[in-house]
């Protein structure tokens, strides 16, 4: 009967153990999340039209309305912005910048205050 005792005693012991292992979550599959991805630049080309450089960019994703700007750079140095208003209508935007020397242009796209990309256009060594 000890023995009895002893394993009905260990069985009371070993219960809230046994208890514990059970799913913390409920429900146990959670529903789906839908992520809001940001606006992003799809597209974005950077070439040369005789002596001009032209700047094509498509903004894709759920935008606000607002500016989609380009700043220009040949090297290290600043040569110019400009910039297009967009809306769920229009999306797509071309840039033009006079420049009949070769060089080496970067044009630093933002919308809404976050630079979304940089195109490069290296005609000469940076």
């Amino acid at each position: 009967m000890d023995g009895v005792r002893r394993s009905l005693l260990l069985l009371a012991l070993l219960c809230p153990a046994l208890g514990s292992c059970r799913y913390n979550f409920v429900p146990l599959i959670p529903g789906q999340i839908e992520p809001e991805l940001p606006a992003r630049v799809t597209g974005a080309s950077l070439t040369r039209d005789g002596e001009r450089l032209v700047l094509r960019a498509r903004v894709d994703g759920p935008i606000t309305p607002g500016f989609l700007s380009v700043a220009w750079f040949n090297g290290t140095q600043a040569i110019g912005t400009d910039s297009v208003y967009l809306d769920d209508t229009q999306r797509a935007a071309t840039f033009e910048l006079r420049a009949p020397d070769k060089g080496a242009y970067r044009a630093v796209l933002s919308f809404g205050g976050a630079v979304l990309r940089q195109v490069e256009l290296y005609e000469v060594k940076p």
